[in-house]
């Protein structure tokens, strides 16, 4: 049972999962890779010219250029649909034939061209067509005088052995991309649920902060405006205290919004375990941050968004590890180190920290990675 590009667990969809790519999969980048390949065909001219002449030879050339042009453009979605799949795979199977009485042996190179196209189509059932290729490749030429070629040297010819590996590989490879894509699909999907969660939160926040206060408002506006004409000084008194209640619940708005914007050390550490796990990093980031002073947690909070952020964005990372004291914080990874040059945020984040009456040292260390590291006064 494979797992389709959507994640979800069925039978190997190849034009689903080829029209996931992004555009420059299917573009020049794509032909000039495969084009690369096409060298492997030079064995085969050389077959040709050994064996063939005249009419023959050129046919045989023509036959190749002819395979060649149709492999290169196989997996292109144009050739998406079943027929048109199906159409071409058949040509070039036909011309894999047309190369064998003038290549003799050596015409069972192009079947390894075949196995690719053959699998990259059809994932794992794909296996038993690569298998009856490599068996024809080594027991065809041995069953034709004119070849004059045994088992033995069938098979030093490396290519029934070259199909069942290229088979694996390129097995191994799709699903590997396949997995990549599906774990991309995951993340979009996380950071969008994560982002609903949020909005669902500030809702839930902002409906128990307003809810009451709003109705006692209206409430209260209510009750003035029926007393105005028989009880003028009830009236004012409920108008005033309409007003106080606006007052505060504006304050307490205010209050609800800054805390939103507010950096603290655990939140972004939280947040950044998060981040780090989304994208493959393995994090060693402290559990606790009582051992901080609280007057330097929001500021080490900044310091731990910015490191994070140009870990995740710049250094092509696979581990990264963060140590906290009351007065310092150290951010390291294993990383390209300075590849990117210093942006907007490492500016700001020294000014903070000189405000602070802190220092910034940040650079490459041995023998790879990047270390940030923010020192306040007092004991490190």
């Amino acid at each position: 049972m494979d797992v389709n590009a959507d994640g979800r667990r069925g039978r190997w969809d190849g034009p689903r999962w080829a029209a996931s790519q992004p555009r420059w999969t299917v573009g020049w980048r794509l032909v000039a890779s495969r084009a690369v390949a096409l060298v492997y065909l030079l064995y085969v001219v050389g077959a040709i010219r050994q064996n063939a002449h005249g009419a023959a030879a050129v046919l045989g050339y023509a036959g190749l250029v002819a395979f060649a042009a149709g492999w290169l453009f196989f997996m292109h979605p144009v050739f998406a649909p079943p027929a048109r799949f199906w159409t071409l795979y058949g040509i070039l199977t036909a011309l894999l034939v047309l190369e064998l009485p003038l290549a003799h042996a050596a015409g069972f190179v192009l079947a390894v061209f075949l196995t690719i196209a053959t699998v990259a189509r059809l994932g794992a059932r794909s296996f038993p067509i690569a298998a009856v290729l490599a068996l024809a490749a080594l027991l065809v030429p041995p069953v034709i005088p004119a070849w004059d070629t045994s088992i033995g040297k069938a098979f030093g010819d490396v290519t029934p052995v070259a199909i069942p590996v290229v088979a694996l590989g390129i097995f191994a490879i799709m699903r590997v991309l396949q997995n990549n894509n599906a774990l991309a699909q995951a993340q979009a999907e996380l950071a969008s649920l994560a982002a609903e969660n949020e909005r669902f939160r500030i809702a839930r926040d902002l409906h128990d902060l307003l809810g009451h206060s709003l109705t006692t408002i209206t409430v209260k506006a209510g009750l003035a405006a029926r007393l105005g004409e028989v009880d003028p000084a009830r009236a004012r008194q409920e108008i005033a205290e309409v007003e106080t209640l606006a007052r505060q619940t504006l304050g307490d708005v205010r209050a609800a919004v800054a805390n939103y914007r507010d950096v603290t050390l655990a939140g972004e550490l939280a947040t950044g375990r998060q981040l780090l796990r989304a994208v493959g990093i393995t994090a060693d980031l402290p559990r606790a941050v009582d051992m901080v002073d609280p007057a330097h947690q929001e500021l080490f909070g900044w310091v731990v968004r910015e490191g994070l952020t140009n870990i995740v964005r710049h250094a092509h990372a696979s581990s990264c590890a963060i140590r906290l004291s009351a007065s310092a914080v150290e951010i390291t990874d294993d990383g390209v180190g300075g590849a990117a040059p210093p942006g907007n945020g490492l500016s700001g984040l020294r000014e903070r920290v000189a405000a602070a009456g802190g220092v910034v040292d940040a650079g490459p260390v041995k023998p790879r990675g990047w270390r940030l590291r923010v020192r306040l006064a007092g004991p490190a």
